[in-house]
């Protein structure tokens, strides 16, 4: 048994959700925050056995494509004195992080 970790963006996580469902696959879904953008994530947790997690992650990796899109960033080492105002840049959004850990002992009561 594996435990499998994968944050994802917001956008993605309503139809990964709906295929691991109709694969058989079950998936705890928690609300995330990310560090950089501080946008919203979502982090699926499953619990999945070694001979279907390379059908887990190709389902994921199919669905969580990387793309470009523009945001602000606010500059916190300037004060709101200088008369600062955020900039537009382009950033890569989406993809994921996928985790695999080893579970030692599993029950489900």
């Amino acid at each position: 048994m594996k435990l499998v970790m994968a944050i994802i963006n917001d956008e993605d996580a309503f139809h990964i959700m709906d295929l691991l469902s109709a694969k058989g696959f079950s998936a705890t879904k928690l609300a995330t925050t990310g560090g950089f953008l501080r946008a919203g994530n979502t982090t699926l947790i499953c619990g999945v056995s070694e001979e279907r997690i390379d059908e887990l992650i190709e389902i994921i990796e199919a669905k969580c494509k990387s793309r470009k899109q523009i945001t602000s960033i606010n500059n916190a080492s300037v004060s709101a004195n200088e008369g600062f105002a955020p900039f537009p840049v382009e950033v890569t959004v989406g993809g994921a992080t996928i985790f695999v850990l080893n579970v030692d002992n599993f029950r489900k009561v």
